[in-house]
């Protein structure tokens, strides 16, 4: 009995990383989202800075998927979205886009571990019942995460955060063509593609392209008579996929 409490229990009390490493990858394996930090800590009965290092240390890894955008809830957090998101508009968020993501393609396809990989490839496809722009937001964070640049990633998870705010983000459409998410996600498979074969080029080649249609998009959204020229868009402007 106390051989099993010491391997489980840390001295400063709650359970040990490495025993927090197996629950957390208990979850992420049955397919579970990881509840907030808050509940976690409730649960565990762990300190929050063990909680955070040992999760940060997994995502780091490619052992969890990549912190979901808008889980922040933090005073600093909001405040710092809030004050992008009264500079930005929907062209500052997809110019920026299109320099990040084909990066990250590219980084992803030399560094994904084979876990992270089929996290890529289950992401790049959506079901009809499912919500247009989740899909689309986890399949993006992967591969910002699968680059294992820390730094990028962060500042990829902040802009998001600013596209997604109300004042920046383009209204919806209703109803959403089917057509629409059946050519997003065929772009998402390329892409996923790229990287599962290790091919960096193609990769990068592969998101540019994709992006390329979500601006064309955008810009139609915003200027359709300037958009009127353009035959390349094929996915859904009002969720910047």
């Amino acid at each position: 009995m106390t051989q099993t409490s010491s391997q489980t229990v840390s001295r400063s009390g709650g359970p040990t990383p490495a025993h927090l490493r197996a629950v957390l990858a208990e979850l992420a394996a049955g397919g579970t989202t990881l509840p907030p930090e808050r509940e976690l800590v409730e649960q565990l009965g762990v300190p929050r800075s063990r909680l955070r290092r040992v999760l940060a240390e997994m995502r780091e890894a490619g052992h969890l998927p990549p912190a979901q955008v808008g889980r922040r809830t933090t005073r600093e957090g909001s405040m710092q979205t809030d004050t992008l998101a009264r500079l930005a508009n929907p062209t500052d968020v997809i110019e920026l886009r299109l320099i990040l993501e084909p990066q990250f393609a590219r980084l992803a396809a030399v560094r994904a571990s084979a876990l992270e990989i089929a996290r890529i490839t289950k992401a790049a496809a959506s079901g009809p019942d499912e919500d247009y722009g989740a899909p689309d937001l986890t399949f993006h964070l992967e591969i910002a995460s699968a680059s294992r640049n820390a730094l990028g990633r962060e500042l990829y998870n902040i802009l998001r955060q600013v596209g997604a705010d109300a004042r920046v983000r383009l209204p919806a459409r209703r109803p959403l063509c089917p057509k629409r998410r059946e050519a997003r996600d065929a772009e998402h498979m390329r892409i996923a593609r790229a990287i599962s074969e290790r091919d960096p080029e193609r990769a990068e080649d592969c998101m540019r392209a994709h992006l390329s249609s979500v601006q064309a998009l955008v810009m139609k959204r915003i200027s359709p008579e300037i958009a009127d020229t353009s035959k390349t868009a094929t996915t859904d402007a009002a969720h910047a996929t």
